[in-house]
């Protein structure tokens, strides 16, 4: 498919401080494309060049085929930018908010007003349509932010960290919310350092740290990078080294090893093996108190590829 969004060796310092560092890549109508790394890793510097408010020092972004940056008046036309501080009016009522950025995109009535209604939909805002946006909770803030974002219909839609001090349920009904807009067919470009935010939402994810792209892929692509290797720890006491022994030959187990009251291995497809492991680790005179399965994520993979968790 034709790319909405191509990055082609974007770089960007700030005196000595290279936040962005040869960053490459596209994204596909409908596709949504996740910017996983933790504070500072360049993530908002990569869409402030996408969404030109920064001119980069080396490469180009292009948006449907056009160079993007602050002098694109007309290319910006198809970018919706939904920024980590709020863009809304406090004094003004959410339909309010709504058709007044809706205006300020050259849309007029009717046509605006039909927007509006689905818009606040898609949001999950319809029955707080006509209160003040300073009444509204903060994950209700972040779903208006990001309403104006989408009201013009863009080809591409940058979201810059949408559920950053929000609660748990307002955080689910954003996220609701950006699954929703894939049935609209934009391209997304969705930052976080939320592991599982990428996981549920993203069609593919870059990860990047340094401001350096380390991997990109679909989820199940780069875990792979880590070997694929599942971990079975088993907790219990009894004869732990007769059993780490008696593990060891089984068929798909990669490595054995006991500490204390723990036998962990590390094991291919952990699903299909936790039968025939626990059977043999009872046969060899190991009681069980626990038996906990690990499969690889995210954090796995980020830990494999930088040498430090996500959220250090």
């Amino acid at each position: 498919m034709a790319a909405v969004l191509a990055c082609e060796g974007l770089v960007r310092r700030f005196g000595d401080l290279a936040a962005v560092d040869d960053v490459s890549f596209t994204i596909a109508a409908g596709e949504t494309y996740g910017l996983l790394g933790p504070n500072g890793a360049g993530k908002t510097t990569t869409i402030s060049m996408v969404a030109g408010l920064l001119d980069p020092d080396v490469g180009v972004a292009r948006v449907l085929g056009d160079p993007i940056g602050p002098a694109a008046v007309d290319v910006k036309r198809h970018i919706g930018l939904v920024p980590q501080e709020l863009a809304i009016y406090p004094d003004l009522t959410g339909r309010e908010n709504l058709a007044f950025f809706g205006r300020l995109q050259g849309m007029r009535k009717p046509d605006l007003e039909a927007r509006v209604d689905e818009v606040l939909e898609v949001i999950g805002l319809v029955d707080r349509a006509g209160d003040l946006a300073k009444e509204y909770s903060g994950g209700m803030k972040r779903r208006l932010n990001i309403g104006i974002g989408l009201l013009h219909q863009p080809s591409l839609l940058v979201l810059d960290e949408p559920t950053v001090g929000v609660d748990p349920q307002s955080r689910n009904a954003i996220l609701e919310s950006v699954e929703a807009l894939s049935g609209e067919g934009m391209a997304v470009l969705y930052t976080t350092h939320y592991m599982e935010e990428a996981e549920r939402l993203c069609d593919r994810i870059a990860i990047i740290d340094h401001g350096r792209l380390q991997a990109e892929g679909t989820r199940d692509e780069l875990l792979r990078l880590t070997g694929e290797v599942d971990r079975i720890d088993l907790v219990g006491s009894g004869d732990l080294g007769a059993a780490a022994d008696a593990l060891r030959g089984l068929s798909g187990v990669e490595r054995v090893a006991h500490d204390g009251h723990t036998v962990t291995l590390t094991v291919h497809d952990a699903p299909t093996l936790v039968a025939p492991v626990v059977s043999t680790a009872v046969a060899a005179r190991m009681s069980l108190a626990d038996v906990e399965v690990s499969r690889p994520d995210l954090e796995s993979v980020f830990l494999h590829l930088t040498g430090r968790a996500l959220r250090d």
